[in-house]
Parts: C-alpha cells; structure tokens; sequence
C-alpha cells in the first residue's frame, strides 16, 4: 500500500488582529517550522498526529509519498497565498497519482480569506481528483469547526481526545488503524453525526478536569466493535460562520451502531449543559487573588491570561495582567511571552544592566489595551533558542528570536521576537527565568500551559483581560453564526440576540 501524506494546520480566528501569511507557516510560531519530502518523515518522533501515522504504517511496512507538513500559530484568516500555496502543493501531488491511499494532518478551524472552510475546500478538490472510491483519513484537533463539506469528503475523520493537546500522534496512530481498517473491509464506513446546540468557552474544555473528562472516558469506552471511531470536537468558538460549533460524529461499518454511539454522546452534553459553563476572574480579582495565595505557598500561583493567548488568535502583548500585578503591588511575579520585537531588540542594544525607557506591547487595538510606559531593567538576554521539554511538544527544537527578561518593580516579563503560546516552561527559562521560584506566573495561554505548570503551580486562576479573543463566546461580535445556535452554554440563541440573524 501507498500513501500520500501531507499537513496542513490552523485555527482560525476570524476576530483576531493578524491574518497567517505563507511566512507564519515557514516559520512554524509554536508549530514544527514547514518541511518538504523526505524530510517530513522527520516528524516521526514529534508530538504531532502525522509522527504517529508515520510510526504505525511504516512498522507496517507501508510505503509513504510525504508532500509537505505545515503549521503556524492561530490568528485571523490565512492568506489567499498562503492557502493556495501550501494546499497547492498538496494538490499538485494528488494530480500525479501513484498511491492507494491519502492521509491528511489538518486542524479543522481553517477560515481563509476566501473560504470559510479551508479544509473543506482542500478535501474537495482532493476528492474531485481521485474519486468517491480511494479511501481519504483526516486527523483534526480538538477545536475542529467540523463541516459538512469536511464530512463529505472525508472517508473518516478522528479528533484528538486532550486538551492541553497530549495526544497529537496517538490520535495519528488512530488514523493509521482507521485507514488499515478501510483498506481491509473495501467497504464505506457508516457515520453518524450531531451538532452540539451551544457553544462551549475555550476554557471549559480542559480535559483534565469535569465535565470534558467525563467526555473523553465516555468515548473510550464507546470505542469499541462493533463502533469502529468516535469522535467530540468541542470547536473552536471564535470563527463566524454558520458551521462553527462542537460536533459528536461515529464511525461503524453497521449503520445503526453508529447512530447509537453518537446519540448517546449527544444526550451526555446536552443533559450536563450547565456544567460546561466556566467563571472568569478580572485583572484585579485575579492578581489581589494570586497575591494572598501565594504569600503562604511554597509553588507559584499561576494566572491564564487567556484572552490574549496567541494559541487562539491574541498577538500576545496585551497589558492588563501587567498592570493589574503592578496596581497591586505584586512581587516575585514573571509574566510570558510578550511579543514585542522592538522591545527586545532595544534591550539587546542596551545590554544587561542596562535600564531602559520603552512603550512595551499593548498593540492589540482591543479596547482597555495601550503599551506600557515604563523604565525597565534589562536583566536577561537570549538568542532565544530552546528545547521543549515538556509533554507537548517534546524534545522539538523551539526558536523565539531575541528573548529579554525586563523587569519593572516585583514583575519579570519575557520579551521575545516570535510570537509562541506558553505551553512549556522553557519558554521563561530562555529568559532566564525559572518558573519554579516565582511565587506568580501570568502565562500567556488558556488551557495548554497546565501540561507543563499544572506539576507545579499552587493554584490557577483564569483572568478575563482585555484581549481579542473573547473567553466568552457571549461577548463577540458574531454576524453569521447558527440562528439556532446558543452563543454560551444556557445561553440566549443567535437568533434572540441580533436582527441580524432573526
């Protein structure tokens, strides 16, 4: 058997300041930078779904046709350049033919500046090429907007079952079984599939804690023959149009098996609807909060500031958890990774020891936000090369750009030149600061970040800063979503709260 495989991966917010350009997915942001060839098998040993895929067909002595793996940091819409270049090399390897079979790495979120689909779009021209016959397996993150178009065209479709994100390459390994399974039986699979009826706050999908574990034990033990895949996609609630929303699918060569699994999914969610909403602290709440923990504490408190988590959209320079540590007298406290270019590179000019007067980050445009203006201490600098060593992404190279740590009063902020999520603690160690031995930590991510801190953090709390991506869904700007669709969990409907969509 032949395979062609290929990646393709972002999660768009359609609400977020910066749009994904070609250079984001050369560059990686977070992701494995952009590779070609011989050299995606690279990615074997890598926590992402096409290392696991790799792993299995090639213990099975599969032979691979490897195109092109690609994918950058959730922002806004991809370009129209970077979609048709990336997605037209996928393309013009699926022209030449050659193969039995196709796998394909996607995130399932992607809106382009042309589709509000890009998957969908992708596995539509996949499929106009080879045919209803040839059998395509797509892996999708847990965030996948999931689309009838993407359900169409897909043979089957598997999501990841974590949040923070630990099982990219088993859910490869998962593919790998599906696609043996396909080949196998020379059959279709039945699916059944259901929308979800409310969206669901990034937060509140952690499955590390009640009600998303509940979840993913229940689709385990679903999982079963004669049920051949199960799948929950929570969503990714911060992409306006109709499709956006959690979605429960199942996959069974019985048909009425199928359904089964997936109703009885459904029934879960909707009977604990309530248990998916999430509280939200402000700045202040939040450092005041921090501060008396950790007077006591032996490990840090951590504070998720997540609306400005460059994992979904933020640019990762907002200001508020900074000023609320200031306002409040906080100290031993470090905040990460404010992306701010200028600012670094003003430091590496200065050099350590040197204090410095700068406007830092607060370039997000969200109302409440403005730079901060300050005399700074420059106490670190990098070249802002690291290893992950945490659960993520481990062992992957990781690149920043020129890192600085800059201190204002009691607060250290990791300044660097690349924009990257904080989900490992080698991200403030690039810095020169060890997490460990701070009594706060303010981490720029919503869930990720409790893979690698979660060992070591007294408590978490999550902060509702000023940021571009909403913690509610209630508080966008929505204009296309479901007229059906509730905007939080007991939450009003689209169609009550605009005319728009009435």
């Amino acid at each position: 058997m032949k395979i062609l495989i290929a990646g393709f991966q972002h999660e768009t917010n359609t609400f977020a300041p910066t749009k994904a350009s070609y250079e984001s997915f050369v560059q990686g942001e977070g992701f494995p930078p952009m590779v070609r060839g011989a050299d995606v098998l690279g990615l074997r040993d890598v926590n992402v779904p096409i290392g696991g895929f790799i792993k299995v067909m090639q213990a099975h002595g599969r032979e691979l046709r490897p195109v092109i793996w690609a994918g950058a940091s959730a922002s806004a819409h991809v370009t129209t350049d970077a979609f048709e270049r990336i997605g037209g090399e996928i393309i013009a390897a699926v022209e030449q033919g050659g193969f039995d079979a196709i796998y394909l790495d996607l995130h399932g979120a992607m809106v382009t500046e042309q589709h509000d689909d890009g998957e969908g779009e992708l596995l539509e021209r996949v499929r106009r090429i080879v045919g209803d016959r040839m059998p395509v397996v797509v892996s999708l993150d847990l965030h996948a907007n999931v689309t009838a178009r993407m359900f169409a065209h897909a043979s089957a479709l598997v999501a990841y079952r974590t949040y923070p994100h630990v099982d990219m390459a088993e859910t490869g390994e998962r593919a790998a079984r599906i696609l043996e399974d396909l080949m196998w039986e020379q059959r279709p699979l039945h699916r059944a599939m259901r929308r979800v009826p409310f969206l669901i706050p990034v937060n509140g999908m952690c499955t590390l804690v009640e009600p998303a574990r509940g979840m993913v034990g229940m689709l385990a033990d679903l999982e079963t023959r004669p049920v051949v895949s199960v799948s929950f996609a929570p969503g990714f609630p911060a992409a306006d149009f109709p499709e956006c929303g959690p979605t429960i699918w199942a996959y069974s060569f019985e048909e009425e098996v199928a359904e089964r699994a997936a109703d009885a999914l459904l029934a879960k969610i909707v009977g604990e609807e309530s248990r998916w909403e999430v509280p939200f602290l402000a700045p202040d709440e939040a450092a005041l909060e921090a501060i008396r923990l950790s007077a006591s504490a032996s490990r840090p408190v951590i504070i998720a500031d997540t609306q400005d988590n460059p994992g979904v959209g933020g640019d990762s320079n907002t200001m508020g958890m900074v000023r609320a540590l200031l306002r409040n007298g906080a100290t031993d406290a470090a905040v990460g990774v404010i992306w701010d270019a200028e600012a670094a590179a003003a430091a590496h000019r200065a050099g350590v020891g040197a204090r410095i007067a700068l406007r830092l980050g607060g370039r997000s445009g969200v109302e409440g936000d403005s730079p901060l203006e300050a005399l700074f201490e420059v106490e670190h600098l990098s070249d802002g090369r690291f290893r992950f060593d945490g659960p993520m992404l481990n062992g992957m190279e990781g690149e920043l750009g020129p890192v600085a740590c800059l201190r204002v009063e009691g607060v250290r902020i990791a300044v660097s030149s690349v924009k990257m999520q904080v989900f490992d603690r080698n991200l403030f160690r690039v810095a020169g600061i060890e997490p460990e031995r701070m009594k706060i930590l303010v981490n720029k991510s919503s869930v990720h970040f409790r893979a690698d801190f979660e060992a070591i953090a007294e408590a978490i709390l999550v902060a509702k800063a000023p940021g571009p991506m909403a913690a509610d869904p209630a508080d966008l700007p929505w204009e296309r979503l479901d007229p059906a669709m509730r905007v939080r969990p007991l939450g009003p409907s689209f169609s009550e709260l605009s005319p728009v969509a009435g």
